[in-house]
């Protein structure tokens, strides 16, 4: 989570508290490597780009349906970097612990911003962009604060002035890519977990659709993202494929399984009360989904 800080702020950023927290218990054990990957098989494709051709589904599974030109869509052809690529923090340094099967080629930036609530955020709005949904780019602000794409589209800028944010206008109409990511970085500076659980609203994991996010929003929170789902059309099982990023701002990572190196990256649904992960362990009742999606 993180808080708006005294202070004024115009056009530069400030590097404020993490949105995600170690915080011993939380995390999910057997964070070492799992045994080798060559036991699935060809369900790795390591000459694969994207989550859709790297992991293929498990034998008697097939992903499942979704429309065309949707988030859902984007997520499962997110661009990977090469196998075996590490995962990176933003300040080029090599995250230290295994957690990742995949890298999301994809870039985090060169400020600590980017981390766990900010993956989710960044992830959406891109998609969001892409399409030309100009209207429905807004993340709110730990404060409260709306802070939406298309007043800042319009040339106008966020003052922050110890807990209360502000438009003023400074510049032109500009919907480039640069003025883009510069917004998202005002985001990042100033929403977390405990603002995204807001924007959500809970799931039943049984009703899981790919964008979907295990989120646990009060400080300390943490958040991944649901990018792939298949089917076993035979007995109604399902499987899923989660992405995070953490702390410090690195990489958007696909995430091991640590229960099951078998079967990993992918995860049963039916997982029972509570999800393991590397790095966190959500409870069953955290599943939680955009309200507008």
């Amino acid at each position: 989570m993180r808080r708006l800080l005294l202070g004024v702020m115009l056009l530069g950023l400030v590097v404020l508290p993490a949105s995600c927290t170690r915080v011993p218990g939380t995390e999910a054990p057997g964070v070492e490597a799992p045994p080798a990957r060559e036991q699935l098989g060809t369900a790795l494709n390591q000459a694969g780009t994207t989550i859709r051709e790297r992991f293929n589904p498990p034998d008697g599974y097939t992903r499942v349906e979704i429309a065309e030109g949707s988030f859902q869509q984007y997520l499962r052809d997110l661009p990977l970097k090469p196998h075996g690529s590490p995962v990176k923090h933003y300040d080029g340094s090599v995250k230290s612990l295994n957690v990742h099967e995949a890298v999301v080629d994809i870039d985090v930036g060169e400020r600590d911003l980017q981390q766990c609530a900010d993956a989710v955020i960044r992830l959406r709005a891109e998609y969001l962009y892409e399409k030309g949904l100009y209207s429905k780019i807004h993340f709110n602000f730990t404060n409260g604060f709306r802070a939406d794409y298309v007043t800042w589209m319009q040339g106008n800028r966020i003052v922050v002035e110890g807990n209360r944010a502000y438009w003023v206008g400074r510049t032109g109409y500009s919907n480039d890519y640069g003025s883009f990511r510069r917004y998202l970085d005002m985001v990042f500076a100033y929403a977390g977990t405990l603002s995204l659980a807001g924007e959500m609203n809970q799931v039943p994991v049984a009703e899981m659709r790919i964008g979907d996010v295990f989120l646990k929003g009060p400080d300390p929170g943490h958040c991944v993202i649901v990018v792939d789902l298949a089917e076993n059309k035979a007995t109604g099982e399902k499987l899923f494929i989660i992405a995070q990023s953490y702390m410090p701002a690195q990489d958007i990572h696909i995430l091991k399984n640590p229960g099951d190196a078998g079967l990993s990256p992918w995860y049963a649904l039916d997982f029972g009360g509570t999800l393991k992960t590397p790095e966190w362990t959500f409870s069953r009742d955290q599943l939680m989904r955009f309200a507008d999606e």
